[in-house]
């Protein structure tokens, strides 16, 4: 059996945040899902739980990270063409996100990066197939 990866994020309004993912095309799991936690469908094997700040603080005992002016984590996403990470990447900026830094093209590689409504850098990466082993 496959790993699954579950990445919690803490955010300030899970109503926005939904809705901001939501225009990316993301759906989310009901059976995992109410007032305090969402849980964004990524793949099969990929989910993010976005969660209330007062839920994110029931797992842990350190202070939440503001991701706006630090960063905690990066979310590194695949994508199967350089149009689908433009594409990715902007719609997070027309929805309220804000590109995190400057394209990075090296040809077997590409990436752009946006900072969600709460400060949370997704990167978005494209990688040439044959330079994959």
């Amino acid at each position: 059996m496959a790993s699954k990866i579950f990445v919690n994020l803490p955010v300030k309004n899970l109503d926005r945040s939904k809705a901001f993912f939501g225009k990316l095309g993301y759906e989310f799991n009901a059976q995992f899902t109410d007032e305090t936690a969402a849980c964004m469908v990524i793949s099969e094997d990929i989910y993010t739980m976005l969660l209330t700040e007062p839920k994110f603080k029931q797992f842990t005992k350190k202070p939440i990270a503001d991701a706006k002016k630090t960063t905690e984590v990066l979310v590194c996403l695949s994508m199967d063409s350089k149009e689908r990470v433009n594409e990715v990447v902007d719609t997070a900026v027309k929805a309220g996100g804000t590109e995190a830094r400057e394209p990075m093209d090296y040809g077997f590689m590409f990436g752009r990066a946006f900072d969600d409504l709460d400060g949370h850098t997704w990167e978005i990466i494209w990688m040439d197939p044959k330079h994959v082993h």
